[in-house]
């Protein structure tokens, strides 16, 4: 009797310490929603072609992250709400409301980079800056999430150091590998084992 008892203990604290566990994470990242994403950098990447000082350039692959974000806010919300978690009043403090603060940071210093480099002659390098920006954006709101997300920060990051260093022709498929590539692989991650 004594050592049922013990067992259903053990039981018990596994449990408050896994539900404690989720309790503080942001688990409304899209799976499926990053696996169209990197569908849509891959199409992106055969339309652009290689970096160029155009603004046509530029302008391509700012439409596609129009498009990334169109995706990820549908799928979060529609992952979230299955989930029964509203990504839209969010109290201050909770895991969601923490993965946007530390998330988006990186991503408005991409945008003012995004002019500087344009407006130096360095466009042909946006995709290092851009990889390696979005990269410290998914491992630092990735804190606040599941452990396959900082991972995937990670692998953006390292990708965007290679694309400062390789021939900027070929930074239209870097960008293709990262933005296509590490999302359909992460994103399937995701899908399969935290729920979409």
């Amino acid at each position: 009797m004594a050592d049922r008892l013990h067992a259903r203990a053990i039981d018990e604290i596994q449990f408050i310490r896994q539900t404690m566990t989720h309790a503080g994470q942001f688990t409304a990242v899209p799976g499926w929603g990053g696996v169209a994403m990197g569908v849509s950098a891959i199409a992106t990447a055969v339309i652009s072609g290689p970096p160029d000082q155009s603004l046509r350039w530029i302008a391509v692959w700012c439409a596609d992250a129009v498009v990334a974000v169109t995706i990820a806010l549908v799928s979060m919300t529609h992952k979230a709400d299955r989930s029964g978690v509203s990504l839209w009043r969010t109290a201050p403090g909770t895991p969601a409301r923490r993965f946007a603060l530390a998330f988006v940071p990186p991503l408005v210093a991409g945008v003012v980079l995004t002019t500087v480099f344009a407006g130096t002659g360095l466009a042909a390098r946006l995709p290092g800056c851009w990889l390696l920006l979005y990269g410290t954006a998914a491992a630092t709101g990735g804190a606040m999430s599941v452990r396959v997300v900082p991972i995937m920060g990670v692998c953006f990051m390292a990708l965007g150091a290679v694309a400062f260093s390789a021939p900027p022709e070929i930074g239209h498929w870097l960008m293709a590998a990262g933005f296509g590539g590490l999302h359909i692989v992460f994103g399937l991650v995701i899908a399969r084992r935290y729920g979409g």
